[in-house]
């Protein structure tokens, strides 16, 4: 069988199971796989770049994902007019007294002769500035935080459309991989590891505690969103004739009409990233990529700028994984920051790359399908297997009540299986690269 047939097999055999799951569980379930199943491709396809054509070992890929759920919050919910006027100039003022101190403090390093009068200049730089901050930036948090806590306490956002939230949630995360970059991709790769889940961790912790930005964990609800609403459809008398004609009921006919909505809008943004994924690849910029992750030594004497070419592809990568954060807390309506987990947003975006093809972007879309699949299926499976297998058993047996509360973990099982399976006998994936 050539590759490209084994390949259009395999992206079947997925969307088959898919659609099974449509008959033996529901279609909106079917359709809620598939829509997170297109977001876990977008973000597997943003770390297939970081990871497959650069080699750069990125574990803070939820830190991304959480700055672009962050941007849906800021860019699209309304302003929160009382809290603005209560503190919100005051910490406008406060980052700018702190931006312009640290500008100061690297002026001062580049421009003073090294030695001990450059070091005490800095540092008094950095300490008068700090406590200056914190003089006005302090009493402005409290006072945001003060108003209608139980449902603002936090300054809200632009009021734009939600859609406008998806390419800037890419830029925040493209912004904060450059600050990162400057710093940890002079590190070795397992250092660079340890630096990116740092990193991670510091921005979930801000989104947690900084509540006049993010309502920390009192979460963020009714993110607005880009596609209509159920009830506003079940009122309108021309969708429930249309539903009618298809023999639904408009509740149903409503909530698939919203998926099938979100579903349009995220397959037009994933054949985009993979089109221009494809193009780079593929482009002398692309073939220079892969040289450098093959032999960064063999590179730069060949006259390649091996730290500049890391840090755009480890910015296009987390430009990437942004906007499928923003995309996420779109269709979920919640920012939710303790919703954000390594497990989740790190580790099985690692196994969908993996299992499905490092360095080739339909492998890593192909990853993204099948790992969330089995994510979100293996669970309900993993109980119904238990049941089939201890039928025999009287109800309220020790065994059966044991196997039946563990079915829960079948999932972190089969994860674990599918990568020792898949490095065993596939180690370059489903779809290897070309």
């Amino acid at each position: 069988m050539s590759a490209p047939m084994r390949n259009i097999l395999l992206f079947a055999l997925v969307l088959g199971l898919i659609v099974a799951t449509g008959f033996y569980r529901s279609p909106n379930v079917a359709l809620g796989i598939l829509n997170m199943g297109l977001i876990s491709a977008i973000m597997a396809a943003g770390l297939n770049i970081q990871w497959g054509y650069a080699g750069l070992f990125n574990v803070g890929i939820m830190g991304f994902v959480a700055l672009g759920g962050l941007a849906t919050v800021l860019v699209s919910m309304p302003p929160v007019p009382e809290a603005w006027g209560a503190g919100g100039p005051r910490v406008a003022l406060a980052l700018s007294v702190g931006a312009a101190v640290i500008a100061l403090a690297v002026f001062l390093w580049n421009r003073l002769p090294a030695g001990p009068p450059r070091a005490v200049a800095t540092a008094a730089v950095l300490l008068g500035g700090f406590f200056l901050y914190r003089a006005i930036f302090d009493p402005a948090v409290l006072a945001i935080e003060k108003v209608n806590p139980s449902s603002t306490g936090y300054l809200g956002g632009l009021d734009l459309p939600v859609i406008v939230a998806w390419p800037i949630g890419g830029m925040a995360a493209a912004g904060a991989a450059w600050l990162i970059g400057k710093t940890a991709l002079g590190l070795r790769s397992d250092y660079l590891a340890i630096a990116t889940l740092g990193i991670a961790e510091i921005i979930i912790a801000v989104l947690k505690n900084e509540e006049w930005l993010s309502r920390g964990v009192k979460n963020v609800n009714g993110i607005p969103r880009p596609v209509p609403y159920e009830i506003d459809l079940q009122r309108s008398p021309e969708f429930i004739e249309w539903a009618s004609i298809l023999g639904l009921d408009p509740v149903t006919a409503s909530s698939l009409f919203v998926k099938l909505g979100y579903t349009v809008l995220f397959v037009a943004v994933l054949l985009t990233v993979i089109w221009l994924s494809e193009r780079a690849l593929n482009s002398p910029w692309g073939r220079m990529m892969r040289a450098i992750r093959d032999n960064e030594m063999a590179a730069s004497a060949m006259g390649k700028n091996v730290s500049a070419r890391h840090l755009q592809v480890f910015i296009l990568g987390s430009a990437i994984c942004g906007l499928a954060g923003a995309m996420m807390t779109s269709l979920d309506g919640l920012l939710a920051p303790t919703g954000y987990q390594p497990l989740r947003f790190t580790f099985l975006i690692w196994v969908m790359v993996i299992v499905g093809g490092s360095g080739n972007n339909f492998g890593a879309v192909l990853g993204g399908f099948l790992i969330w699949y089995l994510w979100v299926e293996v669970e309900p499976l993993g109980l119904l297997l238990v049941d089939i297998l201890t039928a025999g058993l009287a109800d309220g047996n020790w065994l059966k009540e044991h196997l039946r509360q563990s079915a829960a973990h079948m999932r972190l099982l089969t994860m674990g299986l599918i990568m020792l399976l898949m490095l065993r006998f596939s180690p370059r994936g489903l779809i290897p690269e070309r």
